[in-house]
C-alpha cells in the first residue's frame, strides 16, 4: 500500500498558489528536459490566465520519497465558493500560503474557516518574502490570530510554519536563510500532514467534481472514502432523492502527474476518476446497490445575488453569435448547474427569461463571459441582492466584510464613499505606507462601488470582500445620480454631431460605430434621461462661413469591462453581450413606450 497526502492549497487572489503548484510540478520531474511550458500550468483556460485567478478547482499529484501527493489548487475567490466547499472534501490538510507583505485577507479566512470546520490539519506558508517591506513574522503571528478567532482546535493551532519565494523557487524554515529548492515544504507536508486512512469495509466513494470527454461522456472525479474500487464492478448510485440507482465501473483512473493513469482498482485515501456512470450529480455517493450507505451530501452556502438573463432581441441580434435562441440559453444554463454548485437557475414566466442565482458579480460575470466566448448571444438584467425575512418577520439583507488596502493620503476619500453606501468602518490601522481599512458594507453597496473607488484613489486601492451573514435591511443607498444618453435613431454615428454634443455628457461611442434606436450611448451630466440624435450630419451650403469648418476634436469613448457594464446599468436598461460586444440598451428601445411604462409604474 502505497502512502498517500491528500493536500488542498488555499491562498488568496494573487498570492502565488498557482506558482507554488508549478515549483511542485518542476521539482518531481513531471516534465522531460527538452519539453516546452508555460508558467501557471494549472490556470489552462483563457479567462483564468487572462484575469490571473483560478475559478475551476483542478488535481495533479507528485511522488516524492515514496510518497503520493495529491494536489488539489482551490480558488481563492469566495464568490466561486462552491468550488471550494466541494474540494475540500477530498484533502487531509490544506497548505495556506499567506503574502509576507499584506498577511491574511478576507478569502484566506473564508476558506480557511471551510477547512477549520472539517477537522483539517494546516501547514502555514508564508510566501513573497523576497519582496521589499515584507514583515514575515508579523504575519505568522496574524495567521495564528485569525485561526484561534476562527475556533480551530489544539492540534491545528500547533501548526508548522515554512518561509520562502514561490517565484525564487526556494522553501525553508527561516526567512532571512534562503534555501535551494523546495523540499523543505514537502519534507514538511510528508511530516505533518496525516497519510490518508485506509478504511476496510464495502466501497464507498462520494462525486466531488466533474470532467466530460467526447469520447467516453462523463467522468465523476472523487475520493474513494473506503474499501477498493475495481473496474468492471457492479455497483449503486444514491441519488439526493434517495433513491439508488444500479451502475457499473466501465474505467477507473488515478491522477498522475499533470494526467491521468488507467488502473484496474483503486483503493480508499486515494482521489480517482470514474467512467461508465449515467445520470450523476455531484454529491452523489458510489456505494453496494444492495446495501447502500450514502455519504451526507455537500451543502453549499446560499447564493446572495440574482440576475434576469433573456435572448438578445436587440435590432442587431444574430450579426455576431452562433446560439441566440431560447432553447440554446436554457440548455447552455442548465448545464451549467451540473458542475457551478453555487448557482441556481429558474425559469421565469415566458419561454425566454431566466432568473440566475449566484454567490456575487464576478460569479455571474465570468458565467457570461464563457458563454460569450462560446459563441452566446444574450442579454441580462442588473444585479440584485436578495432578501430575507427574519424570525420576526423584519427585511434582512446580505452584509458583507470589505477591505481595503490604500495609500495614507487617499484612505478619506475612500472612507467616504463607502459610508455613503450604508458601510460601518469597523479597523483602521497603517501598515508601511499603506492605511489598511475594514467596513461592514451592505452587498448592495458593492455595486459599482469599486470603479468609484478606484477613479477617486487613481487606481491605487486594493479591494477585497467577503460574505458574512444576513443582517437587518439598513436603508435605501443612493445610486447613480446622472441619467442616460439615448439615442433616437439608427445608423452611423456622426463626428459632427458627437462634438456638437460634448458638454452633454460622456460618450461610450466612437464616430463610425452602429447604433440603434434605444441604445444608451453615454451618460448624460445632468439627472435624467436625454435622447439625442447622433446620426446628424453637417448641413451643406455653397456660402462659405468663416471659422465653421475647424477640425472637431471629440473626447475618446468610456470603454466599459463586463463587470463595470453590469454595475452600470440601471433597472430599466439591459446589458447586451455578444461575442464580440457589450452594448447597454433600455429595455424598452421606443421612446413613447418607456413614457407609457413610466406613467403605468408609477400608477401602480
Amino acid at each position: 500500500m502505497q502512502s498517500i497526502r491528500n493536500i488542498a492549497i488555499i491562498a488568496h487572489v494573487d498570492h502565488g498558489k498557482t506558482t507554488l503548484v508549478d515549483k511542485f510540478i518542476h521539482y518531481s520531474k513531471l516534465f522531460r528536459e527538452n519539453q516546452q511550458f508555460d508558467d501557471l500550468i494549472l490556470d489552462n483556460n483563457d479567462l483564468e490566465r487572462e484575469r490571473g485567478i483560478t475559478i475551476v478547482s483542478k488535481n495533479v499529484s507528485v511522488r516524492y520519497k515514496d510518497v503520493k501527493i495529491n494536489i488539489i489548487d482551490t480558488p481563492g475567490h469566495s464568490d466561486f465558493g462552491g468550488e471550494v466547499e466541494r474540494v475540500l472534501k477530498m484533502a487531509d490538510g490544506v497548505v495556506i500560503l499567506v503574502d509576507a507583505f499584506e498577511g491574511p485577507m478576507p478569502q484566506t479566512r473564508f476558506v480557511l474557516g471551510k477547512a477549520l470546520q472539517l477537522g483539517l490539519k494546516v501547514v502555514l506558508v508564508v510566501n513573497k518574502v523576497d519582496k521589499p517591506n515584507c514583515r514575515p513574522d508579523e504575519v505568522h503571528e496574524a495567521v495564528f490570530d485569525l485561526m484561534f478567532n476562527l475556533e480551530a482546535n489544539d492540534v491545528q493551532l500547533d501548526f508548522p510554519t515554512v518561509f520562502g519565494s514561490s517565484k525564487q523557487g526556494w522553501m525553508g524554515p527561516d526567512w532571512q536563510k534562503p534555501t535551494t529548492d523546495i523540499s523543505y515544504l514537502l519534507d514538511v507536508i510528508v511530516e505533518h500532514i496525516p497519510p490518508a486512512p485506509n478504511n476496510e469495509g464495502d466501497p464507498q466513494m462520494q462525486i466531488t467534481s466533474l470532467d466530460y470527454s467526447s469520447f467516453v461522456g462523463r467522468i465523476a472525479i472523487g475520493r474513494v472514502h473506503r474499501g477498493t474500487f475495481k473496474e468492471g464492478a457492479q455497483l449503486g448510485l444514491c441519488k439526493s432523492d434517495g433513491t439508488v440507482k444500479r451502475a457499473r465501473i466501465k474505467e477507473l483512473q488515478v491522477f498522475e502527474g499533470l494526467g491521468r493513469q488507467k488502473v484496474t482498482e483503486v483503493s480508499s485515501g486515494d482521489i480517482c476518476a470514474v467512467t461508465g456512470l449515467e445520470d450523476f450529480e455531484i454529491g452523489d455517493t458510489i456505494t453496494l446497490f444492495e446495501n447502500p450507505e450514502p455519504l451526507p451530501r455537500i451543502s453549499v452556502d446560499e447564493p446572495t445575488m440574482n440576475m434576469l438573463f433573456t435572448i438578445n432581441n436587440s435590432p442587431f441580434f444574430g450579426k455576431e453569435g452562433k446560439f441566440v435562441t431560447s432553447r440554446h440559453l436554457r440548455e447552455r444554463l442548465f448545464k451549467e448547474m451540473e458542475k457551478n454548485l453555487a448557482l441556481r437557475v429558474e425559469s421565469m414566466g415566458s419561454e425566454d427569461k431566466f432568473m440566475v442565482f449566484g454567490r456575487g458579480i464576478l460569479h455571474l460575470s465570468v458565467l457570461i463571459e464563457t458563454m460569450r466566448r462560446e459563441g452566446y448571444e444574450l442579454q441580462v438584467g442588473q444585479p440584485q441582492v436578495i432578501f430575507k425575512e427574519g424570525d420576526k418577520g423584519e427585511r434582512l439583507e446580505p452584509i458583507e466584510i470589505l477591505v481595503v488596502d490604500v495609500p495614507e493620503e487617499s484612505a478619506g476619500k475612500v472612507i467616504e464613499l463607502v459610508t455613503q453606501r450604508k458601510g460601518d468602518l469597523l479597523v483602521m490601522e497603517p501598515r508601511g505606507d499603506l492605511q489598511h481599512l475594514e467596513f461592514n458594507i451592505p452587498s448592495r453597496g458593492l455595486i459599482g462601488l469599486r470603479s468609484n473607488v478606484l477613479t477617486a484613489t487613481q487606481g491605487e486601492a486594493v479591494l477585497s470582500h467577503r460574505f458574512k451573514a444576513y443582517e437587518p435591511h439598513k436603508g435605501t443607498i443612493p445610486g447613480r445620480i446622472n441619467g442616460s444618453i439615448i439615442s433616437k435613431g439608427t445608423g452611423v454615428a456622426t463626428p459632427y454631431a458627437l462634438d456638437r454634443l460634448q458638454e452633454r455628457g460622456r460618450f461610450f461611442v466612437d464616430p463610425g460605430e452602429e447604433l440603434y434606436m434605444g441604445m444608451v450611448i453615454g451618460e448624460h451630466s445632468r439627472p435624467g434621461d436625454i435622447v439625442v440624435n447622433l446620426q446628424e450630419t453637417k448641413k451643406l451650403t455653397n456660402m462659405r462661413a468663416s471659422g465653421t469648418d475647424d477640425n472637431v476634436r471629440i473626447a475618446p469613448k468610456i470603454n466599459f469591462s463586463l463587470e463595470e457594464s453590469m454595475e452600470y446599468i440601471q433597472k430599466d436598461e439591459y446589458l447586451e453581450v455578444t461575442p464580440q460586444t457589450l452594448r447597454i440598451r433600455k429595455i424598452y428601445l421606443d421612446e413613447n413606450e418607456r413614457k407609457r411604462n413610466s406613467k403605468e409604474m408609477e400608477m401602480a
